[in-house]
């Protein structure tokens, strides 16, 4: 099991780190700077050491020479790249920018560790909450799973497309964990994080003096994912020059590191994902035509949260409890406020926005139930506009006088979710499926598929 030593002077911060690498059973130490590392440890028996680049006393730089030939991952500042820089000619293995998310710090570790030749644990996995692909109602979603499926069997390249925090990572994942090459690594990098002059380096890799400061052989990332998957983040972002030569690796399965005279030849699965249009930037002469064609071989699109609204009641419950264990705090189910709220708001952020506000309303409630404005949301001031009769082909004859005409942008699921949150404090289960035109059977079922929790009547003041 790898041994992880994180050095950081800030102890929240050490614990942060400490807390998501121990979730997948590595074994961390940890101190508070450069002079209790090496006093209270040996270096040499360390896998792998994280350190913050700017500490008290010795910096960080001075943690990469002495702890040579192990090796060594800074932090720093997105405003420091040039730091980032000299870390990296003095020996580092990587870098991450602060703030970096969970995945970032695994991914980076994995590779460090790759180079190596040395696995992650197959230990316990991150939270259900972002590792699990959410199965839900909408048949866009259904049909992208569909296709996702399909695709994972072979392993020609891969281009996912959708908005900022849909999703594209977690279907990256999702396609390399279903193919053959589940058992191999998966390297992820975000083109958009890493400085120009790194690209080249981190992707292919160099021989000890290339450069200045280059002082050993250094694996290149797509080397490290050799016989499992490289997944590209945000591959429009990346620089032409890096473009050129990852085009040559596509089309011929080799890579030459910097400074390297000879090839090697690579066995590795891309897949790419981006936000940007990029068969408009590739016309704009933005990003090039010949490399945009050999990676939109297969393609898939994430749809937006707000074209699939038929699921956001049933995936903010389930991220209740995912992120209540993940967080390790009481689980609070969302009040019909909540999920009213959740419903009628545009989620400009998606998945990922949406994921955020459940975790800010469990640590930040304080009832029985999590209302609206522990989730930073507004809550929300829209009534149904039609009862949902139809729904069920039946149109019984009802009391219109208090809705209006449908809104044609909406679905006849959201029609049913809406009216259900807005009127199920102050009407009977008999008196909502009456309105709605089906039997109470039915509007349990529908209140099972959607996830719509049923008001108890002791409980409605939290409500």
């Amino acid at each position: 099991m790898p041994l992880i030593l994180l050095v950081d002077d800030e102890p929240s911060q050490r614990q942060a780190l400490r807390r998501v690498l121990e979730a997948r059973d590595y074994k961390v130490a940890e101190a508070s700077g450069v002079q209790e590392a090496e006093t209270r440890y040996n270096l040499a028996e360390f896998d792998l050491i994280v350190t913050e680049l700017k500490l008290a006393g010795a910096s960080g730089a001075e943690l990469i020479r002495s702890a040579s030939p192990v090796p060594v991952i800074v932090m720093t500042n997105y405003a420091s790249l040039r730091s980032a820089v000299d870390s990296m000619k003095a020996g580092a293995v990587d870098y991450l920018a602060k703030p970096c998310s969970d995945d970032d710090l695994l991914n980076v570790v994995a590779a460090a560790l790759s180079r190596q030749g040395l696995a992650a644990p197959a230990g316990k996995q991150r939270s259900e909450a972002t590792r699990q692909f959410f199965q839900g109602q909408c048949p866009t979603l259904r049909k992208l799973d569909e296709q996702i499926q399909k695709v994972a069997r072979t392993d020609s390249t891969v281009l996912i497309q959708g908005e900022t925090g849909t999703g594209k990572e977690l279907t990256a994942r999702r396609v390399h964990n279903l193919s053959r090459r589940h058992a191999r690594p998966l390297v992820a990098l975000n083109c958009a994080a890493i400085p120009e002059s790194l690209i080249e380096s981190e992707l292919f890799g160099y021989e000890k003096g290339a450069f200045t400061g280059a002082t050993s052989n250094r694996m290149g990332l797509i080397e490290a994912a050799n016989g499992g998957t490289l997944f590209l983040d945000e591959i429009g972002e990346l620089p032409q020059s890096a473009q050129a030569r990852l085009l040559r690796f596509i089309q011929e399965g080799e890579i030459r590191q910097i400074g390297a005279v000879s090839s090697k030849t690579v066995d590795v699965r891309l897949i790419c994902a981006t936000h940007r249009d990029l068969s408009a930037l590739a016309s704009q002469n933005e990003f090039r035509r010949d490399l945009f064609y050999r990676i939109n071989v297969l393609s898939l699109t994430i749809p937006p949260l707000r074209q699939r609204s038929i699921d956001i009641a049933s995936m903010a419950q389930w991220f209740t409890e995912a992120l209540a264990e993940k967080l390790d705090i009481q689980h609070r189910p969302l009040s019909t406020t909540a999920i009213s709220a959740a419903v009628h708001h545009p989620w400009p952020g998606n998945v990922r926005e949406l994921e955020h506000a459940v975790e800010r309303g469990l640590v930040m409630a304080e009832g029985d139930y999590i209302e609206a404005i522990d989730m930073g949301l507004t809550p929300s001031s829209k009534t149904p506009e039609a009862p949902l009769s139809v729904i069920n082909g039946s149109t019984p004859e009802i009391d219109t006088a208090d809705v209006s005409a449908p809104d044609e942008e909406l679905s006849l699921e959201d029609y049913f979710m809406r009216f259900v949150l807005e009127h199920q404090d102050s009407m009977s289960e008999t008196q909502l499926a009456q309105k709605l035109g089906v039997s109470r059977k039915c509007l349990w079922e529908r209140r099972q598929r959607f996830g719509l929790p049923r008001t108890q009547p002791g409980k409605r003041s939290h409500r």
